[in-house]
Order: structure tokens, then sequence, then C-alpha cells
């Protein structure tokens, strides 16, 4: 909990919840989310060149097949367990389904505080898993119901903020290497965690302003946020020893497959299934399940590795 980033989280959130007058102006946001997403790709573009891109085909097949079972375990606990209508039981799917971008920068900033390495084209797998939750947590919202339009929707995803800047940040980063990048390796990678605290700021006041929506919506919506991340993390953990990772790439996949979207599902779903109820969906995946991972599940995710890979603990 001594993590800069972490505390500059709890201090957002403590702002929030006194009603503090403090607020990250809405331009500062969308500029440090730009930089975010692009550091991120750019950073595993780099490392995506020292690899055979043929290579990676198969660990990505591997892992979109297996992340594809937490969408539909979430439809399954929140439809039967949770009694929820098929709307909001596909809308939670889809956010859950997603992963975090937030999360995984979280996640890689831990690592290096700890100087534990990790594979550096983890960010290719953050780049595909973004997409197949949502298809999936949609398909089955609207199962049964009138004709969806599949073409506007995947093109809504694809051309989503996250996806552009991740995937332009990957193929500059490839393009480059690691010598072409170093003249923007400063401002890109030195300024990274620094950034990233001032996001997790505004993130910890947004996070403080959805605490009413659980209120609301009771304590399965509490359960779901912190039972799905350890679900999903377990399914991540097992897939990254069958695929051999390292335990610090076990780490970043446990993380991505316990992470759940408050940024592209939300408008994804909107787009989608309108009926569904967002505070519901929103409420958990920023309320919850964020909160939960970067205080108490990175930290898990980490240890668990350890001890399903070997590493010291």
């Amino acid at each position: 909990m001594s993590d800069p980033v972490i505390l500059f989280f709890i201090l957002g959130l403590a702002a929030g919840l006194i009603r503090s007058d403090l607020k990250i102006p809405g331009v500062l946001y969308e500029s440090l989310s730009i930089f975010l997403l692009l550091a991120i790709g750019l950073k595993g573009g780099v490392a995506l060149s020292k690899h055979a891109v043929g290579d990676l085909l198969g660990p990505m097949v591997v892992v979109v097949a297996a992340a594809t079972l937490v969408p539909i375990i979430g439809f399954l606990i929140a439809r039967y367990i949770g009694r929820y209508d098929r709307a909001n039981a596909g809308a939670l799917a889809a956010h859950y389904g997603s992963v975090s971008v937030v999360t995984f920068a979280v996640a890689s900033s831990f690592l290096m505080r700890q100087s534990v390495p990790s594979e550096g084209y983890m960010s290719v797998f953050l780049v595909i898993l973004e997409i197949p939750g949502l298809l999936i947590g949609v398909a089955l919202a609207r199962m049964g119901a009138a004709q969806t339009r599949w073409v506007p929707l995947i093109h809504e995803i694809l051309t989503g903020k996250s996806i552009v800047l991740l995937v332009g940040g990957l193929v500059i980063g490839y393009m480059c290497g690691e010598d072409g990048a170093a003249s923007i390796t400063p401002l890109f990678f030195g300024l990274f965690k620094g950034l990233l605290a001032i996001f997790l700021l505004e993130m910890g006041l947004v996070t403080a302003g959805r605490f009413a929506d659980l209120k609301r919506s009771g304590l399965f919506l509490v359960g779901f946020g912190l039972v799905m991340p350890l679900l999903a993390a377990s399914i991540g953990l097992l897939t990254a020893q069958g695929l051999g990772l390292s335990v610090g790439g076990a780490t970043l996949l446990a993380t991505l497959f316990a992470s759940a979207s408050y940024i592209a599902a939300p408008a994804a779903v909107r787009m989608a299934v309108p009926e569904a109820n967002p505070s519901l969906s929103i409420g958990a995946s920023l309320g919850v399940t964020f909160p939960f991972n970067i205080t108490i599940g990175i930290p898990l995710y980490f240890a668990a590795s350890q001890w399903l890979l070997g590493g010291p603990l």
C-alpha cells in the first residue's frame, strides 16, 4: 500500500467521499488517457519488435479462447444467481469480458516497483482482449431479441479511442524498434508512472461518485464485483501456466482477465443494449472491481503467480 500510484487513487477516493471541491479538468483527463494508451502500446510494440510475430499467434489464440469463458461465467452468475434480466446480465458480462487499460498500467507499475520482469508483448494481449468479451456479452444480451446491427457495433468498438491508440502505439513501436523509439523514451516511458498517478487521482474521484449506485443496487452487485475478478484471475493464471509465462507475465495476464472495462464497454453496450441499466455495470466495474484490483487484487495475483510457477515468495 506504500506505492504512490495507489496512494494517489486513495487520495482521490477520500476527496470524493468528503465531497471536496477537488476536480481534474476534463481536458487534462483526456490528455492523460491518450498518453497512457499510447505509452502502453509503444512499449508493447518495442518489445514485439524483438520477437517473430508468427510465434505469438498460437498464444494469442489460446488467450482469446480462455478469455471467452469470463463473460459466459459472468452472464450465468448475473442471470441465474442475481436474477437479472437478459439485457442487464449481458451488459455485466460485456463489461467483465473486456479489460481495463488502467488496471493493466497499475499492474505494470507494480511489477516495475518489485523489479520483476515480464514478457514485453503482454500489451498485445491487452489489445486483443478488448474486443471478444464485448461481443460475447452483447450477443448473450440480445439472444431472442430484435435483430442487432452488428456491423455498426463492431465499427464502434474497433474505432474507439482505446483500440485506435493502443493499436497505433503498438504499430509505431514495432516499426521503430528500441533504437528508433529512443528519442521519445524519456517522455512515454520515463514519465509514465508520474502521469499514471495523476490519472488515478481522478479515478479515485470518479469511483467515489459511483458508490451511490452500489447502495441502490444491493449486496449482490458488490459480491459480483468481488467474486468475478477472482474467478477470472484463476482462469488467467492457469492459462499463463499453460503458456509457460514468467511470474511477471502471469501476473499481468491474471490482471487482464480479472479487470473490467469502464471506458470501451459502456459505449458499446449503450449502443447495442440500450434497455440495460448502465448504473449496474459501471457501478460494479468501477465502484467495486477497479478499487479491489488495484489495492488487493494485483498483489494477490502476483503472490498466486509466484506460488503457481515456483517463483520466490
